[in-house]
C-alpha cells in the first residue's frame, strides 16, 4: 500500500476513489432526514475561528491521529477521550480528529466522543468532497471542518463552505500553492499544507512561501512537521495565527510540556 500511496497522484487518486465509496455507504446507514435531526439536537457550535486567532499569541490545533500514509502507525489507542483531555489541560487552542478510518485509523464517533469531552472547538479533519459529510461533521457534534483545495474545484469549494456556514461552521480551506490559494478566495480561515500529497515532502518554506499572500483578517494555519519552539517562532514572526500538530504530540511522552514548548513563543508567555 505505501508504495503505491508513493506514486505520484496515487496517494490521492485511492483515496478519494475509496471516500466516494464510503460517503455512499454511510448514506445508507444514516440518511440524511436522520443527520438533518441530529444537527438540530447538536450542542451550540463553539467558535472555531475565534479560538485559534488571538492577537499577539501563536494558537494551537492538536491534532488526534493514528497512523498516516507516509509516516505508518504513529499510536495505538482505543478511547481518544484521555488525549483530548490531555491537549485541553495542556493548554490547547482546539482539537482536530481524523475521522477517516481506512488511511488514518480514525473514526467518526471520535469526534462525538472529543466533542462531549473537553470544552474546546472540534475539528473534523478527513477529505471532505460532498455535502453530506458536512452535515454529517455538524451530526456528530464537529465546530468546524477541513476542506481541501487540492482534491476540490472552486465551485465546490464555494459549496462546501456555504453549506457549512447554514450549519454554523465556519470551514478551514486547507491551501498548498497559489493555484489552491485561488481556490480559496473567501475563506475566512485558511490551512497552509506544508506537506505536497502527490510526493510526501514536508517543508515549512510553503507556508513562508504563501503567507505574504493571504489578505488581512484572515486566519491562517500552518499545518504539518512542527516540531519545535524555533519553528513556531519563526512562523508566529511572519504572521501565522495557528498551528496544527499531530504527529509531535502523539509521540510524545510528555503531551502537556510539549504544547507548553511549542506554544512558549507567543505574546508575553
Amino acid at each position: 500500500m505505501c508504495s503505491l500511496l508513493r506514486q505520484m497522484g496515487g496517494f490521492l487518486e485511492e483515496i478519494l476513489k475509496v471516500k466516494k465509496e464510503e460517503v455512499e455507504r454511510r448514506k445508507g446507514l444514516f440518511p440524511t432526514g436522520m443527520l438533518l435531526e441530529m444537527a438540530g439536537e447538536a450542542e451550540p457550535v463553539r467558535d472555531f475561528a475565534s479560538a485559534i486567532s488571538k492577537p499577539g499569541f501563536l494558537s494551537l490545533v492538536a491534532e488526534i491521529k493514528a497512523l498516516s500514509p507516509s509516516s505508518g502507525r504513529i499510536s495505538y489507542f482505543e478511547d481518544p477521550i484521555p488525549i483530548a483531555t490531555e491537549y485541553e489541560l495542556g493548554g490547547a487552542d482546539a482539537v482536530s480528529v481524523l475521522t477517516d478510518e481506512r488511511f488514518f485509523g480514525g473514526k467518526l464517533e471520535y469526534l462525538r466522543a472529543v466533542r462531549n469531552s473537553i470544552s474546546l472547538p472540534v475539528l473534523r479533519k478527513d477529505f471532505i468532497i460532498d455535502g453530506y459529510q458536512v452535515l454529517e461533521a455538524r451530526a456528530f457534534g464537529a465546530d468546524s471542518i477541513l476542506l481541501i483545495a487540492r482534491v476540490l474545484e472552486k465551485g465546490r469549494i464555494e459549496e462546501l463552505m456555504g453549506l457549512a456556514r447554514e450549519l454554523g461552521m465556519e470551514p478551514v480551506v486547507e491551501v498548498h500553492s497559489e493555484e489552491d490559494l485561488w481556490k480559496a478566495d473567501g475563506a475566512r480561515i485558511i490551512g497552509i499544507n506544508n506537506r505536497d500529497l502527490d510526493t510526501f515532502e514536508i517543508s515549512l518554506d510553503v507556508t513562508f512561501g504563501l503567507r505574504g499572500l493571504i489578505p488581512e483578517g484572515v486566519v491562517v494555519v500552518s499545518e504539518s512537521g512542527i516540531r519545535s519552539a524555533r519553528e513556531t517562532r519563526a512562523l508566529r514572526d511572519i504572521g501565522v495565527d495557528a498551528v496544527l500538530v499531530g504527529e509531535a504530540l502523539m509521540k510524545s511522552k510528555d503531551i502537556r510540556g510539549k504544547i507548553k514548548e511549542l506554544k512558549g513563543c507567543g505574546g508575553d508567555l
